[in-house]
């Protein structure tokens, strides 16, 4: 079919694949004006102003990261540069877990979100303090810090931003407040008609007294009869306990009931991910929904800001310590190297996600008339070493990594200094 039209841009020969569209093949991609024109076989290259060769790669739905920090400054070390995490490392879309709280996010939305070069959208922290450095300070997480009314009023007077709500089921927070916290948020949730993302695996040390007879392997099954459909589970294959796997080496039996009645699994990966329990849960049929990467300051050795605290007082061992260089590509390469296809992996990082946000009209697919977002993926074979933070190594038979991205059309090279190199195994 010969198209007569001008295009500003054309990707050409990649292999495109867009689950939302049921496309998987060699395909070009034409823009015009920051939105796609035509996804087709053979688009004449005299039809466009700029034609870009993708022979050989992937060419995606720009890529969605589910699991970022990037408020940054105002998180101290944790909040990463949006545009580095995002465009600069091929991801066009990233949503900021738990940063911004109801009293922050007029500054997430004023000083990130707008000015990125990426879409930002966030998960409000249920908790006053949100990401304020409060990692280091576990009383600040108690159900105190949360006010219901005002977190509610805030996620829903900002749904353009707003797509869900962040908290915490630990056995840090566990032993120190029980299962209140968890409730608040899951009111949140509820009258705010959003979904809440809980993070599992222990996340603070134990206060003096232990656990207050708290089990860390009874948290799960306590918590997932409050959440609703759509709403997430978070770190299903992290290294702490209180994640999918109990402490006797099993899968817990509760996850597959909470899937059945459709809640969703995100990996974020990060320096909590743990390819050892990853087997473990894979094999027992536990396929995530959506893959965040959960990068930030504290694992990705980002200097720390004067002043802000620049030694967590067990610095080798507390839970957010991390060596391993990673990406949301990477994250990727973790997953196929796991055994899971690219067929699988793909609408973990677009489709899956755009129906977690409730966006999948605006994002997650290369549909004519979107917004030009489209991640542009390299594919290298051989045998590549992947190592997690327990220093557990997988051989990667296919590793991707990004090329570039276009942003409403807008070209970024994948340059971002936090992205890993390829390693041979």
């Amino acid at each position: 079919m010969s198209i007569s039209a001008t295009f500003d841009q054309l990707l050409r020969g990649g292999r495109v694949i867009c689950p939302a569209s049921g496309i998987d093949g060699i395909r070009d991609v034409a823009i015009r004006n920051g939105k796609i024109a035509a996804v087709q076989s053979d688009i004449l290259p005299t039809s466009a102003r700029e034609v870009i060769d993708v022979t050989g790669k992937l060419v995606l739905p720009g890529l969605i990261d589910t699991h970022a920090h990037v408020y940054q400054y105002v998180t101290g070390r944790f909040g990463m540069n949006a545009d580095m995490v995002g465009v600069q490392s091929g991801v066009t879309t990233l949503v900021d877990q738990g940063g911004p709280s109801c009293m922050t996010l007029p500054g997430f939305r004023h000083f990130v979100a707008e000015p990125a070069k990426s879409r930002v959208y966030a998960f409000l922290s249920a908790y006053l303090v949100g990401g304020l450095e409060g990692h280091y300070y576990p009383q600040l997480y108690s159900p105190e810090g949360v006010d219901i009314d005002a977190t509610v009023k805030a996620a829903t007077a900002n749904l353009d931003i707003v797509r869900g709500i962040k908290a915490h089921a630990e056995i840090g927070g566990f032993a120190r407040w029980g299962i209140r916290v968890i409730e608040m948020a899951a009111e949140i949730g509820r009258r705010a008609d959003l979904p809440v993302y809980v993070h599992f695996g222990q996340l603070w040390g134990l206060p003096e007294s232990g656990t207050n007879g708290e089990d860390v392997d009874t948290i799960l099954a306590r918590v997932i009869p409050l959440l609703r459909e759509g709403d997430v589970l978070a770190h299903p294959f992290t290294r702490h306990p209180g994640g999918f796997v109990n402490r006797d080496g099993e899968v817990h039996p509760v996850i597959q009931a909470a899937l059945d009645r459709g809640l969703k699994v995100d990996v974020g990966h990060g320096s909590h991910f743990s390819y050892r329990l990853a087997r473990k849960a894979i094999a027992a049929g536990i396929i995530p929904t959506t893959l965040g990467a959960d990068i930030h300051g504290y694992n990705t050795h980002v200097p720390a800001p004067a002043g802000t605290p620049d030694q967590h007082e067990d610095d080798e061992n507390h839970p957010f310590a991390g060596q391993a260089k990673f990406s949301l590509v990477q994250a990727m390469s973790s997953m196929m190297a796991l055994g899971l296809t690219l067929e699988q992996v793909v609408p973990m990082v677009t489709s899956n996600p755009a129906r977690m946000l409730d966006r999948v009209d605006e994002i997650g697919a290369l549909k004519i008339g979107r917004d030009a977002d489209v991640s542009v993926i390299g594919e290298r074979t051989g045998r590549f070493a992947l190592r997690d933070n327990e220093n557990n190594e997988v051989v990667a038979e296919r590793l991707l990594q990004p090329e570039f991205c276009l942003r409403a059309g807008a070209r970024y090279d994948a340059v971002a200094p936090i992205l890993p190199q390829a390693v041979a195994a």
